[in-house]
């Protein structure tokens, strides 16, 4: 079934299956929309999902509803996505919510909380467990709605000018770190810096920042890194899936007909699905490449990990007895995660780590 058969017929559902999509195409208005990103063009695959979102939605208006797609800089910062669609500057963006916690905490789980689900489970807890729904509520005050657009999946922990031994080697360092790990590493003596993605190359090279993280081997090889740091660390605890959205201007989006609220939200989950499965096949080989070239592929020591989820734990507690948004978001999130974790464990654990043993010996 092709995508805009998809999308078309999504959007109609309760109105009647005897109206023709021309019919329907005849009597939808004439639409255009800006959208900002909060990442460079350079990264096909994220700022490709905003131009695969939009096309979608072209595709299923017969290009009665147009949205044009702006990279980070063109409009606005990338870390003022959020403010641009709040003031109507732009009707939407794509941009991390996380980034936004100073202005509202309760939307660190919009995109990943620290030692958080992964990615296909958040998407769960987004539909069926009430996700939507709070990070809408969090959002109120900035006149926007949210919605779900793709996911990088679990992130690489990034890039090290020297390698973390302890959790003594952290102190002092300078850490390009976006969202709440990057507060929960503070606890720990980590200075963390919040860069915009096109920036970032930049200020590793010059030394302004000791290390940095950002996606994966696929973004992270594209945007240089292994050229100034040399050695790579996983996992990235702070995003066990990061979550993307479309945020849209509430006026403008109240405004809309139902058919184009659907073919958006629809848009929405196929483009994000075009993201997760595109990293998918990509990620691996370009690990590989890496590699090859020199990279040290390193695992955070154990005490480094356990001290990261002890400071986690505490910083989450302090924030939740303050706020009672984030105190209720946290717990939804928790316990959805571990709901999902206790069957993920039974057979598709179990199912990963013994192919994974085959593999090796093989």
């Amino acid at each position: 079934m092709k995508r805009r058969t998809f999308l078309k017929g999504s959007a109609v559902v309760g109105a009647t299956t005897l109206v023709t999509a021309p019919a329907i195409a005849q009597s939808s208005p004439d639409i255009k929309w800006r959208l900002t990103s909060s990442f460079p063009k350079a990264l096909e695959t994220i700022f490709g999902t905003a131009q695969t979102f939009a096309k979608y939605v072209a595709e299923a208006t017969d290009n009665k509803f147009q949205i044009q797609t702006f990279a980070a800089g063109e409009i606005v910062p990338g870390l003022q996505a959020l403010d641009a669609v709040s003031t109507a500057t732009v009707e939407m963006a794509q941009t991390p919510l996380y980034f936004y916690i100073g202005k509202e905490p309760a939307l660190a789980y919009a995109t990943g909380a620290p030692f958080g689900m992964n990615h296909r489970h958040q998407h769960s807890w987004w539909t069926f467990g009430g996700g939507a729904e709070l990070v809408n509520e969090a959002l109120k005050p900035f006149k926007a709605h949210a919605i779900l657009c793709g996911n990088s999946g679990t992130q690489m922990g990034g890039w090290f000018r020297k390698e973390i031994k302890t959790v003594e080697d952290l102190q002092g360092l300078k850490f390009r770190i976006a969202g709440m790990g990057g507060h929960v590493l503070a606890k720990l003596g980590v200075v963390p810096q919040q860069i915009a993605g096109g920036d970032v190359y930049s200020a590793l090279e010059k030394g302004s920042i000791d290390a940095a993280e950002f996606v994966g081997p696929y973004d992270d090889e594209k945007l240089g890194f292994h050229k100034v740091a040399k050695y790579y660390y996983f996992p990235g605890w702070w995003e066990g899936g990061a979550m993307l959205h479309m945020v849209v201007n509430d006026e403008k989006w109240n405004a809309l007909p139902k058919s184009y609220q659907a073919i958006l939200t629809q848009a929405g989950s196929a483009a994000g699905a075009w993201m997760v499965e595109k990293y998918d096949s990509v990620n691996p080989a370009a690990l590989k490449r890496l590699v090859a070239s020199g990279v040290e592929l390193r695992a955070f020591p154990q005490p480094v990990m356990e001290a990261c989820y002890k400071a986690t734990q505490d910083h989450i507690g302090e924030i939740a007895e303050k706020s009672a948004l984030f105190k209720k978001t946290r717990e939804s999130h928790d316990a959805y995660m571990k709901e999902v974790l206790f069957y993920t464990q039974v057979a598709e654990n179990y199912y990963d780590n013994f192919l994974l043993g085959k593999m090796r010996k093989g």
